[in-house]
């Protein structure tokens, strides 16, 4: 299959290493900041803000193809990813540990340290390590290995990413000695194969004119492995080179010797190619070429772009935060996946530590994602948004008319036409897509941006209404689509505490009474389910989107649709404020369909706290649930914002949505309570949670969630929503 290019706007962004014009942007700058007391500071400021170093033992990574306890680097949308060797790990020295890549949906690694340098004198291989330990090193933006081979001679190789495709590496040997070396390199490598057919036999070695690739058959096994037998890792060098095959390991031999007199250095320069059809490599070709040409010119711009990545992140954070922040930068970074197969623009996906967070993008996650890569680049954020809407549904569907304007819950490079397994339009998610606009709008001042998403985020509010709102009311609930998926009430159930969200979640508990109810048109077709209850923070994000659809329409020039969708927010917050609110516990609560009787039983969850985000509550709520928010028997944990209050007879604070911290959750509840002039106790539950998030200060990786009683990192490592609204909380709602 083949995927649309780039779209100019980013790829000219990227290229040239500009970002579009932004509140957050940063002007070029020739010259690096001088102290790490600034927020630009040198890049040797923020090494090593993850640990990187690690090797695998097998193809699957991590134990049965889970979490990867590699915590690996990739730039610029790429499908394929690296780390730094263990120190000690002599059998990796010479070589970045992988690549891993993305067998469309899933992450496998391709070897231990696929492209491993040795330098030979008089036939005689070097120690890599003879005069000492190596140095391994991670900087924003690039991976880097320092060798002290003795006598005088030195290897250094750094890794970034030249473009969307292709990681450039850079093998720098220089004399410092006292005599003339003539030295030989040479490159090897051997497969990891995966342990079972049929993927065991997709990859396969081929020697080329150039250095040495890797072709993949077809593979389709639905939850483990995808390929279309197009698909290609490819190696190409700047220099001459000769390239022998022998069964899974490769050699590669550079042409002729390089003479090093005392003083001189040579750098033997490579790109590392990861592509999915003919039609990638051809419009990817140039990119290889313009890298291998000028190489030191593609350092220099990949350098600029992210010197201003992270000026543009650690402006107004705490200096003792700063690292945090650009750790965030970077797992949003790592994330980041290009346009392929039916992912249409440029996305960024949960997390490629997680086998099936890898290759797909889900839509509440991808608005809250988008709020966090504004920041520093404000054209991938506008991507990630088009990503969603791309598959926004039709009226013209033939699968399911009656649900245009919805937004499913998540796509993938397959869709199950194609045998994917993971899309999923079972159900769509909660309602931030206008909010997440606005944001990013007020980052890139790009009215076309606006103007474009404004029907279609119009569309996606009309079909809450139409397709979940039971009894017409002006309450929404969640639910299921009519779906081969959905066939019983138990799937239809799942499905709408999916569309929370919050799929564990107590409030939604078939034993505690939760069940679904089938939503009718005029001629008395289903078109869609929705669970017994009206849920207090999807209405408050309706009521939110409705505010920024009102100012969006404002800003186009629509003076009588703005005044429309500010009327339907007043009536919205009206009705979160007057019936989802309990007076006798301080808090908000779902309420049940059909009546007046609020889900007081259920225990708090941090949903109740969404309407002081969004505004809905009065002044004597807010301070109720301030009150709340501030109490440690509640919600000030140790890692403030559990998920369901600790006094709750159903927190459970390492069950998921049961009790573990979500720093989505903690950044509405943050924001709700600087709306309502609480700033101090903000900054000081933003302090606790920051401190208290384990690894979060070290080199840990930014976590799914953690168990808000120990700090205990939960999940899955390198999250990219975590990652993306802890940009915000570091500068307190800057």
């Amino acid at each position: 299959m083949s995927v649309r290019p780039r779209p100019r706007a980013l790829a000219v962004a990227l290229l040239s290493g500009t970002l579009l014009a932004g509140a957050m942007s940063a002007p070029a700058s020739s010259a690096p900041p001088r102290s790490a007391d600034r927020p630009g500071a040198a890049r040797t400021d923020y090494a090593d803000v993850l640990d990187r170093q690690g090797s695998p033992t097998a193809a699957l990574p991590g134990v049965g193809g889970d979490n990867n306890p590699v915590n690996v680097f990739a730039d610029r949308g790429a499908w394929h990813a690296y780390a730094l060797p263990r120190a000690g790990d002599t059998a990796s020295y010479g070589g970045f540990t992988g690549p891993l890549y993305i067998a469309q949906e899933y992450p496998w690694w391709l070897s231990k340290a696929f492209s491993r340098i040795r330098l030979s004198e008089s036939g005689t291989v070097l120690d890599l390590a003879a005069g000492g330990a190596p140095r391994f090193t991670s900087q924003p933006g690039r991976l880097l290995q320092s060798y002290d081979l003795g006598r005088g001679l030195r290897l250094t190789l750094e890794l970034r990413f030249s473009s969307e495709r292709t990681a450039l590496v850079r093998a720098e040997v220089r004399n410092e000695g006292r005599e003339v070396r003539t030295l030989d390199a040479d490159w090897t490598g051997s497969l990891l194969r995966p342990a079972d057919a049929p993927m065991k036999d997709a990859p396969a070695l081929k020697a080329t004119g150039r250095g040495v690739g890797v072709d993949f058959a077809k593979v389709r096994e639905t939850w483990d492995y995808l390929t279309d037998g197009t698909e290609r890792f490819e190696i190409t060098h700047r220099e001459p080179v000769r390239t022998t095959v022998e069964g899974d390991t490769y050699r590669t031999r550079a042409a002729a010797p390089v003479t090093l007199r005392p003083g001189r250095g040579h750098s033997f320069d490579w790109t590392e190619s990861y592509t999915f059809t003919a039609a990638e490599r051809a419009r990817e070709a140039p990119a290889v070429r313009s890298a291998l040409a000028n190489p030191g010119a593609a350092a220099r711009s990949g350098d600029a772009r992210w010197g201003r990545y992270v000026d543009s992140v650690t402006r107004g954070v705490p200096r003792r935060e700063r690292r945090t922040a650009v750790k965030a930068l970077e797992t949003l970074v790592t994330n980041w996946r290009g346009a392929a197969g039916r992912i249409r623009h440029d996305g960024i996906t949960p997390s490629i530590s997680y086998k099936w967070f890898t290759g797909g993008v889900w839509s509440w996650d991808t608005w809250k994602q988008a709020v966090g890569t504004a920041r520093f680049e404000p054209a991938l954020a506008q991507e990630q948004i088009r990503s969603m809407f791309d598959h926004q549904i039709r009226a013209d569907s033939a699968d399911r008319p009656q649900d245009a304007g919805m937004i499913p819950d998540a796509i993938f490079y397959n869709d199950t036409a194609q045998g994917g397994g993971n899309w999923n339009e079972r159900n769509s998610k909660p309602p931030l897509a206008a909010w997440s606009v606005w944001e990013v709008f007020a980052r890139s001042g790009d009215t076309r941006f606006l103007r474009e998403l404004y029907p279609k985020l119009a569309a996606y509010q009309a079909w809450w209404y139409r397709n979940r709102d039971h009894d017409g009311n002006g309450l929404a609930e969640y639910g299921a689509t009519v779906d081969p998926l959905n066939a019983t009430p138990e799937d239809q159930r799942l499905a709408a505490a999916w569309e929370s969200g919050m799929d564990n979640a107590p409030r939604f508990d078939k034993a505690l009474g939760t069940a679904v109810v089938a939503n009718k048109d005029a001629a008395g077709r289903v078109v869609g389910y929705s669970v017994n209850q009206e849920s207090v923070d999807l209405n408050a994000y309706l009521a939110a989107d409705q505010e920024y659809l009102a100012r969006i329409a404002a800003v186009l020039g629509k003076p009588a649709e703005a005044g429309r969708w500010a009327a339907k927010a007043r009536a919205t917050h009206t009705a979160v404020r007057e019936s989802m609110y309990d007076a006798s516990s301080g808090w908000f609560y779902d309420k049940a369909l059909g009546s007046e009787k609020l889900l007081t039983a259920r225990g708090r969850g941090i949903e109740g706290a969404i309407p002081v985000w969004s505004g809905s509550a009065s002044k004597g709520q807010a301070a109720a649930v301030r009150a709340k928010l501030n109490d440690p028997a509640e919600f000030a944990t140790k890692v403030p914002f559990p998920t369901v209050a600790k006094s709750s007879p159903y927190f459970a604070p390492t069950r998921y949505w049961r009790g573990p911290v979500w720093f989505d959750q903690a950044y509405f509840a943050l924001g709700g309570l600087r709306r309502y002039g609480y700033g101090r106790d903000a900054d000081a539950l933003t302090e606790r949670l920051v401190a208290n998030a384990g690894g979060l200060s070290g080199n840990g990786p930014v976590m799914e969630n953690y168990d808000p009683t120990t700090g205990a990192p939960l999940n899955s490592p390198n999250f990219s929503w975590s990652a993306a609204l802890l940009l915000p909380m570091l500068t307190r709602g800057r």
